[in-house]
């Protein structure tokens, strides 16, 4: 059984990467933040994409009309209170997913499953601020949301088998794969890609190679659809650099230690493609500038 309306906590990429994926199913979306003028932005960011979409032959104008009629807004929290699920997607952050669930836990009817997007952090740590932790999934989907046909499903350690099994159902319902993940720092996908981008960071920073180069070797030789460092731009440089940071936190590992050459574009503010110079360069559409 899926869920006929899910509120979508965040107004940012992967919220609205998630809303647009849920709403396209034909399910009821309020997407919440608690800054309008970040729900205003990030609607024309996904009213953008769409049209990109459209552009590519991807997408029908009749589509995008009706997943933006299906997604609603609100700036209050109490809004909340009567969905089945609620689906966190704010910034990777400890202190403010828990202070976020611990709000929902007071607003929302003991029955309502309370979702976490993390990519890094405990489940069991953010579900220990409500009263009910065996309701309490991560659901990692990855960017691009609609496109990404898998989202790793998180059981922190009182995460029920019911939770479980209708999350499942859920991430059936909107067409992905799903792979079942016993909570660990990084889970699968980001703990096993992170290192990959660091490495291919410190080759750029040692003078190896170019970043081109980097890519085209990595891409050509092990068959992968994008190289490493167009990757860590598009996911964006600074949400790279927390997760090594989180990862580093937890285990302890040097290989999650932050590359010196990734430090230095955060703090300069190049950040990937959003905004317009990370590795390489993009235009405001997100597409790459090839440089002669």
């Amino acid at each position: 059984m899926s869920f006929a309306r899910v509120a979508v906590v965040g107004a940012g990429v992967m919220g609205q990467g998630i809303s647009q994926t849920v709403a396209s199913t034909g399910t009821e979306v309020l997407l919440v933040d608690v800054n309008e003028e970040h729900i205003k932005i990030g609607l024309k960011s996904l009213s953008d994409e769409m049209d990109r979409e459209i552009e590519r032959w991807g997408m029908t104008s009749s589509e995008k009309k009706a997943i933006l009629s299906r997604t609603k807004t609100s700036v209050n929290l109490d809004a909340l209170q009567d969905f089945p699920l609620i689906i966190e997607s704010i910034p990777e952050d400890l202190r403010l997913k828990k202070e976020l669930f611990s709000k929902l836990d007071s607003i929302c009817p003991p029955e309502t499953i309370i979702v976490t997007n993390t990519s890094t952090l405990s489940i069991t740590e953010i579900a220990a601020v409500t009263k009910r932790p065996d309701k309490v999934i991560g659901l990692h989907f990855l960017n691009p949301v609609p496109k990404i046909p898998l989202v790793e499903i998180v059981r922190g350690l009182r995460t029920s088998d019911e939770t479980y099994d209708r999350i499942r159902e859920f991430a059936e319902s909107l067409g992905k794969a799903s792979v079942k993940v016993f909570e660990y720092p990084g889970y699968v996908t980001t703990r096993i890609i992170v290192p990959l981008l660091n490495e291919a960071m410190h080759v750029l920073m040692e003078g190896v190679a170019t970043p081109q180069d980097i890519d085209t070797a990595i891409k050509l030789g092990y068959g992968f659809n994008i190289g490493p460092l167009a990757l860590a731009d598009k996911m964006g440089l600074d949400v790279v650099m927390a997760w090594m940071e989180n990862l580093l936190n937890e285990l302890s590992d040097h290989k999650y230690n932050p590359c010196p050459l990734l430090r230095k574009m955060v703090r300069a503010g190049n950040l990937g493609v959003k905004t317009g110079q990370g590795f390489f360069k993009y235009d405001q559409d997100g597409n790459r500038i090839i440089e002669e």
